[in-house]
């Protein structure tokens, strides 16, 4: 009976409910899968995963006549995780097997042999390189590729990768592309995970059939029937949860992706997403990273053995967990070779050889997130203006930057060292003292190293940018450059009155400043005030300047902050962090060339091309006849003044300049300088900011001087402005507490502005030598 001509009318009210809802039906499920379909295409066609962006501290450059020594550059390459040499390099002839893979090197009496590993610098790929490097007491002494038979003028060691720029879900991975992955494991992941993956549409019923029907035998869940496509449906769309509209969702998209592209497209996903470990917070995806974290091993140089082990982490990354458990992880590669050796995948005399064989992970894993995190943010800081956080987490761009590891790793070992005795010292309890560090390249304003707190691998508050603290004297060159700006009426033998003075602050206060001895001293030199860090002296400067006028000097200097203007700013009473102090400092040391701060050096795409440069900016803010006296007189600070016990570890004869700082009630310790290739900033302090019981010579200055000890090359040797004149004169001295009056002290002075007679100060008996 046909269902139009059904009589009963109830009958028939039935069944055309019964087809609207069918076709409701119909129609929904097309409107789902289209919704599907969209969202299967827009993923995968667009940008698949979220690569994070790789951060490289700068390239080594090895040179002949460079300060080097063996031990530091073993250091460079452990940092970039080479390994010794298994056996012995001729000098004479290249054994590429004695050299081993790229990634190694031996040492032998002063020499080190490389084997360096390809890399795509910032300038272009560099190939694998066989190289020999002489050294001769702490200097490179000669550079020969070994390969060519050639000597070398300059070498570049490819940049250790510092860490990476994380997108929310802190996932990680190295893209490959199918091409490039190496046959031995495809065959052997599409054994073990999905033997049919080329002839199914996505979804193999027989293939959960027969899993369904092993697991009931069992009483438990022993085998799985999800193809390998359905697996990336799982990770790349969907959540982990069991329930049987994922197990829907993931049939319907899985048959959806099938229809879309094609099984090498899948297949290339797939080894690119697949979960393979945990590294702290970071997530290790695909075959790519996996290589690199467990074996420290690019994944075209794997064996049998360790493809066997990749593969055998598909299962269960954290359960098959080669570092935490061995037996475990050795059991499942033990299946996994099996499954090689039945499918003649792996010659069966090799198949014993390797499933003896230890797993050969490394002990050590690769840095998490970073092993700079204080210079990452920096670099994250600097970045913003021209990149948004999206790009940065997801692009996978590869940012070169300035850092120096071996700098960065004399800072820390210097801090470590220095607060438990500064604790002992100063009589606080254990892990009281915080810690900031900056240390710069003079002349290009490139961070070399940066310490944001005692604990160098914490993420969180980051002192050396955020900790705003006062900064004490050294507030103090600002004051003295402003004077001498005005050649006319100050001097560097400029006499100066060091005598109480009553401030008036208005609305009926007063204020009294005092020196750190609470004595005063009479009648000081502008240098010898300044060496001293007399605060009196320095504030009768000040008020006679204007503060307005020393304002508008640290503007100059690079302080971009608004500063309140009161007479206590005189003697530090100013906020500001150690990078903004660090700017102060860096124009200082580029003698009136204000260069900005930087840490990143290029940004480029994973493939090498070039998006952004960072060059060197440099702008004139300041005269450099000023700066010039400025820097003579902070060079008396590191010889007679408050810097002077640095020469306790500094040969006496290489030139520093430098200002120590401390804030009221011992709060803050300070010391920055320079040399004539580095600047530093030191902070001490408390985070409660209660007192240290430290001054900045007594405390900042001791990490100050060992990082200038390491990593200081060149004595400081300014340049000396046309308008420059040097002449013997008569000069008040206040050295050692002992105050002398030397009529032949040789001093500069801006070409005009010579002391005349009247200006001469004439030595007595009281002061002459």
């Amino acid at each position: 009976m046909s269902f139009f001509v059904v009589k009963n009318k109830w009958l028939r009210f039935l069944l055309w409910q019964i087809l609207a809802l069918l076709i409701v039906a119909i129609l929904g499920l097309f409107v789902y899968l289209y919704y599907l379909d969209i969202e299967v295409r827009e993923k995968f066609e667009g940008a698949r995963w979220e690569v994070p962006s790789r951060v490289y501290a700068r390239p080594l450059s090895l040179y002949e006549g460079q300060k080097l020594t063996q031990a530091e550059l073993e250091f460079e390459l452990k940092l970039l995780r080479y390994s010794t040499a298994s056996s012995r390099l001729k000098t004479n002839r290249l054994n590429i097997n004695a050299g081993g893979k790229p990634g190694t090197y031996l040492r032998q009496s002063d020499a080190l042999y490389l084997h360096t590993r390809p890399f795509q610098f910032s300038t272009g790929f560099v190939d694998e390189a066989y190289i020999k490097v002489n050294f001769k007491n702490g200097y490179v002494t000669g550079l020969y590729d070994l390969q060519n038979k050639a000597e070398l003028d300059i070498f570049e060691l490819e940049p250790y990768l510092i860490g990476g720029i994380y997108p929310r879900i802190q996932e990680d991975r190295i893209l490959v592309r199918i091409d490039n992955v190496p046959k031995i494991l495809v065959d052997t992941l599409l054994a073990v995970e999905d033997r049919h993956f080329f002839t199914h549409s996505g979804v193999a019923p027989l293939s959960i059939l027969r899993a369904l029907v092993a697991n009931i035998k069992a009483g438990a869940r022993v085998q799985g029937g999800s193809t390998l496509t359905q697996q990336l449906v799982k990770n790349f769309f969907l959540s982990n949860e069991k329930t049987v509209t994922r197990k829907i969702n993931e049939a319907l998209m899985s048959l959806l992706l099938e229809w879309h592209y094609s099984k090498n497209e899948i297949l290339e996903a797939y080894l690119n997403e697949i979960y393979l470990g945990q590294n702290g917070k970071r997530a290790i995806h695909g075959f790519g990273l996996a290589s690199q974290f467990y074996f420290d091993q690019s994944l075209d140089t794997l064996n049998h053995g360790q493809v066997a082990l990749l593969v055998g982490l598909v299962k269960g990354a954290s359960y098959y967990n080669p570092r935490r458990y061995a037996d475990r992880a050795k059991q499942r590669r033990h299946v996994v070779l099996t499954i090689q050796r039945d499918l003649d995948l792996l010659p069966a005399n090799t198949y014993k050889m390797f499933d003896d064989s230890p797993l050969g992970v490394k002990k050590d894993k690769p840095g998490s997130i970073s092993r700079y995190p204080a210079f990452l943010d920096l670099v994250k800081d600097q970045l913003r203006q021209d990149y948004s956080p999206k790009d940065l987490a997801s692009a996978g761009l590869r940012l070169y930057t300035t850092l120096d590891p071996l700098i960065q790793q004399n800072l820390e070992k210097s801090i470590t060292k220095r607060l438990p005795q500064l604790e002992r010292k100063a009589k606080l309890e254990k892990e009281r003292l915080q810690v900031a560090g900056i240390v710069t390249d003079a002349g290009s304003g490139s961070v070399r190293a940066m310490v944001g707190g005692r604990d160098f691998r914490g993420h969180g508050f980051n002192r050396a940018l955020e900790a705003n603290r006062h900064i004490g004297s050294l507030i103090k060159p600002a004051i003295y450059l402003t004077a001498l700006s005005d050649p006319a009426r100050y001097k560097l033998n400029t006499i100066l009155e060091d005598s109480p003075i009553k401030v008036n602050q208005g609305q009926g206060k007063s204020w009294t400043p005092e020196n750190y001895d609470h004595q005063y001293h009479g009648r000081v030199s502008l240098i010898s005030s300044l060496a001293n860090s007399y605060n009196v002296s320095t504030v009768r400067l000040g008020m006679g300047l204007g503060l307005d006028e020393v304002k508008k000097t640290l503007i100059n200097l690079g302080i971009k902050r608004d500063l309140r203007l009161y007479p206590s700013m005189l003697l530090g009473a100013v906020n500001l962090t150690p990078f903004e102090v660090m700017q102060m400092y860096q124009t200082i040391s580029g003698q009136g060339f204000q260069t900005p701060i930087r840490a990143i050096s290029s940004v480029t795409t994973a493939e090498g091309d070039v998006l952004t440069k960072y060059p060197i900016r440099v702008e004139q803010t300041l005269k450099p006849e000023s700066l010039y006296l400025l820097t003579k007189a902070l060079e008396e600070v590191m010889t007679s003044g408050t810097g002077r016990s640095a020469y306790d570890r500094m040969p006496y004869d290489f030139v520093l300049a430098g200002k120590s700082g401390t804030t009221n009630a011992y709060r803050d310790s300070w010391f920055a300088g320079m040399s004539a290739d580095r600047v530093a900033v030191v902070w001490l302090g408390a985070d409660d900011n209660n007192s240290i019981n430290l001054t900045g010579a007594g405390g900042a200055l001791k990490i100050w001087t060992d990082v200038m000890a390491s990593s200081a090359r060149r004595s400081l040797d300014v340049p000396v402005p046309e308008r420059i004149v040097f002449a013997k004169v008569s000069t008040l001295l206040h050295r050692k507490q002992r105050v002398i009056c030397d009529n032949e002290v040789l001093l500069p002075f801006v070409s005009g502005y010579l002391p005349s007679t009247s200006d001469r100060l004439l030595c007595d008996d009281e002061y002459s030598r």
